[in-house]
């Protein structure tokens, strides 16, 4: 393996592939000081103000003089907000329809394919919170050994749904939330539990999408049923009934164009975007091929990279619709004086990333090459096929909510520094970027894609691989995070909007 990776031949910096003394020999020039694995090399002088170029794009300026062979960094690379010149369909890679690869998976009665088979209590305020944990508990596994085909009984819990405005972005986000969980194909049965006099009424939520109560959806609430203690126990008898029929669902074989798969990446590095995103992205392509759907999102880790995916939309008004998140969310962050570039965290800068355009340029390679078809809101039901965007923070279990919600039955999650995350009731497969936190974090990572560094694998290989997982797993196969049991407490529904 070489010393360092040049990814592009107009950039101006490289990144070592391992740690470089002083005075180590890069591009027939000498490293002027200690250089971390990840980070970025200088191979030319720049002058204060000049663009540093990854990715063959602007990743920041030069804040003062950088000599060839200086670690570039926080250091000496400035953000600068962008400019984009946004051209539509200009990008367009037609996908080679294919068909015949197939999982494992619950035909719904409404069409609808689940991966997993769980009875969900999906509360609407987090004062039903507790009265939904504690029927959730009593379903231990001795209770459930009598109804093998159930996964479990699963509490959706949450700290908002009241005092907040009756309309509005933070509202109709949460409403999108619970209606995605309620119906979501993952769940065998629903008991959704409130309190009764919150601002986020189930009866709204009943009457706006047109859900009706039967034998596996059911509502209650506390104040109606005479307090926590009868909830609990009458929540309990309801869920009891369910199992039955929940039980009584079986794996066919389906088509793999019934499945929609959230792209997620956290805990990022320096190899993020050369690694375990670029081949995840080649996994969405095979996806979209079979006539399945790859749902990116967080938003603000697009940002200065979302003029590459403009080029991909399938239609002007869906690039356009990109556009307009982009500027709401610099928006959002200048009103609540804050900055885009406050996305990158301390573990993404030690792991070599400096600005929010590198991070990035990076995390939209999980999207592949294939056409933009569609741009959704948060939790929205995503409906078309192929590659899509959804709207989101880039703050994991608030973007998965909202994926799972718009009927994400997998999640993919690519890591670079390391992540404990995992999801319910669509089960997370975690792909480590380097070999070294993947042998470091073995009980936790699926799948290494740090051998494309040190073994030689192709991108190809490795997406092919991030593929037959997923069809794996889809088909009832367990990610080790799903072992682990994780998922109960990363239901995070987006809080937009003051709190009154």
């Amino acid at each position: 393996m070489k010393d360092t990776i040049r990814l592009d031949p107009d950039d101006n910096v490289v990144t070592a592939t391992r740690a470089l003394k002083a005075g180590s020999a890069v591009e027939g020039l000498a490293t002027t000081g200690l250089i971390p694995s990840g980070h970025k090399i200088a191979t030319r002088a720049m002058a204060a103000g000049e663009q540093v170029r990854k990715y063959a794009q602007m990743i920041g300026v030069a804040s003062g003089d950088i000599a060839p062979g200086d670690h570039v960094h926080t250091h000496n690379c400035d953000f600068v907000p962008t400019a984009q010149n946004y051209e539509f369909g200009t990008d367009q890679r037609p996908v080679t329809p294919a068909t015949g690869d197939t999982f494992m998976g619950y035909r719904r009665d409404n069409g609808s394919v689940g991966t997993r088979n769980y009875i969900a209590i999906v509360t609407s305020v987090n004062c039903s919170a507790t009265a939904a944990r504690r029927i959730a508990d009593h379903f231990t596994p001795e209770r459930l050994a009598d109804y093998p085909n159930v996964d479990g009984v699963c509490a959706f819990v949450h700290c908002t749904g009241c005092g907040m405005a009756d309309s509005g972005d933070g509202f109709e986000a949460l409403q999108r939330v619970m209606w995605g969980y309620a119906r979501h194909p993952n769940h065998a049965g629903v008991l959704m539990v409130g309190l009764g006099c919150e601002m986020n009424q189930i009866d709204w939520l009943l009457e706006a999408y047109g859900l009706k109560q039967s034998d596996t959806f059911q509502v209650m609430n506390i104040q109606g049923v005479a307090g926590l203690a009868k909830t609990i126990e009458m929540g309990i008898k309801k869920v009891e009934a369910m199992l039955p029929i929940a039980n009584q669902a079986r794996r066919t074989e389906c088509p793999a164009s019934e499945l929609k798969v959230a792209l997620q990446c956290g805990g990022s590095d320096a190899w993020s975007g050369v690694t375990a995103n670029p081949a995840l992205g080649y996994a969405c392509d095979l996806l979209a091929a079979q006539g399945g759907t790859g749902v990116l999102a967080e938003t603000p880790e697009i940002y200065g990279a979302e003029h590459l995916l403009t080029r991909r939309a399938v239609s002007p008004e869906v690039g356009q619709r990109l556009i307009g998140l982009i500027e709401w969310w610099k928006d959002y962050t200048e009103r609540n004086r804050g900055s885009m570039d406050n996305n990158p965290s301390p573990g993404n800068k030690k792991g070599g990333l400096t600005t929010i355009l590198e991070k990035s340029l990076g995390a939209a390679a999980k999207g592949g090459t294939s056409p933009l078809t569609g741009v959704y809101k948060y939790a929205e039901p995503v409906t078309a096929k192929g590659f899509t965007f959804m709207d989101s923070p880039g703050y994991d279990p608030a973007s998965v909510t909202g994926q799972i919600a718009g009927g994400c039955q997998v999640v993919v999650f690519t890591t670079g520094r390391g992540s404990a995350f995992g999801s319910k009731p669509a089960p997370t497969i975690k792909v480590s970027t380097n070999t070294e936190m993947y042998n470091r974090m073995t009980d936790d990572m699926d799948i290494n894609a740090g051998d494309m560094l040190t073994g030689g694998v192709s991108l190809e290989e490795k997406g092919r691989e991030i593929y037959r997982m997923i069809l794996a797993v889809a088909s009832g196969e367990a990610s080790k995070s799903e072992a682990q049991g994780l998922g109960d407490y990363e239901f995070v529904p987006w809080q937009i909007g003051a709190v009154m």
